[in-house]
């Protein structure tokens, strides 16, 4: 019993580490061993950890795992805690960020990437972006394709737009759908071009609008975000790129169409 009890206040303690813990002074025998039993188990386990001043957390309960806003949170109904924490395995693998992998792969599922912005070769490594643009991390990941594609890697970019965030990126994104080269348009505006007027049009406005539904469901909440062979990647991970890019040159021609 004693050892259940041990058990489950370990992992409320491993999963609430964003929240302080706080020891009680007049902490009861029971609760006493408890700790200590906990302690232990949570050394023995993460063997390449050091711990400091282990004590109660405030989360109390069972822990359940939810989907927000494209986030993983944790709920624990009995002390009311809401968690936005990572959560990793002895092993050292986040399974907060499987978890929302998971989510997002079941999201993209029922989307239609067919009414993307598509620039790149068709024959290309595919990935779906999520962008904004007058985010400086996007223009830095459209400065890296760039560059890619000029050592001869390029790839076949999904674009949405994300409108939300800054107050002229809708304006920006329609002026893009709205170019006749779209392409040209989009690496303006993303090289930092201001345009004096920008273009508008009902077909470019319906399409910023489609997009901002499709962030909408699949809960996208920052830029830029990378879908890459089902992998979400969020922001702009060079490494995860490199990686995605290397592993695509070592497979056949056929496999990547």
């Amino acid at each position: 019993m004693r050892r259940n009890k041990a058990t489950q206040l370990c992992a409320a303690l491993l999963i609430g580490i964003a929240a302080p813990a706080f020891a009680q002074a007049n902490t009861e025998p029971p609760l006493a061993t408890a700790l200590e039993e906990a302690q232990q188990q949570l050394q023995q386990t993460f063997t390449n950890l050091s711990f400091e001043d282990f004590g109660p957390s405030p989360v109390k309960g069972p822990i359940y795992q939810a989907s927000a806003g494209g986030r993983i949170i944790y709920y624990a109904p009995e002390s009311e805690h809401i968690l936005f924490a990572a959560v990793y395995d002895r092993n050292g693998l986040s399974v907060t960020a499987l978890a929302q992998d998971a989510t997002a792969r079941r999201k993209l599922a029922g989307i239609d990437t067919s009414k993307a912005l598509a620039l790149g070769p068709v024959d290309a490594p595919m990935v779906i972006e999520f962008t904004d643009p007058d985010c400086p991390y996007c223009r830095a990941l459209d400065r890296f394709w760039a560059a890619k594609e000029a050592e001869g890697k390029p790839v076949r970019r999904l674009i949405f737009f994300v409108s939300g965030i800054h107050p002229e990126a809708a304006a920006k994104a329609e002026h893009i759908h709205c170019s006749p080269d779209k392409k040209q348009a989009f690496e303006a505006i993303y090289a930092g071009a201001a345009p004096d007027q920008l273009r508008k049009c009902s077909d470019g406005a319906a399409r910023v609008k489609a997009d901002a539904e499709v962030v909408s469901k699949i809960g996208v909440s920052g830029t830029p975000t990378i879908v890459a062979d089902g992998k979400l990647i969020s922001g702009f991970q060079q490494a995860e790129l490199e990686e995605f890019l290397s592993e695509k040159s070592k497979a056949p021609a056929n496999a990547q169409r």
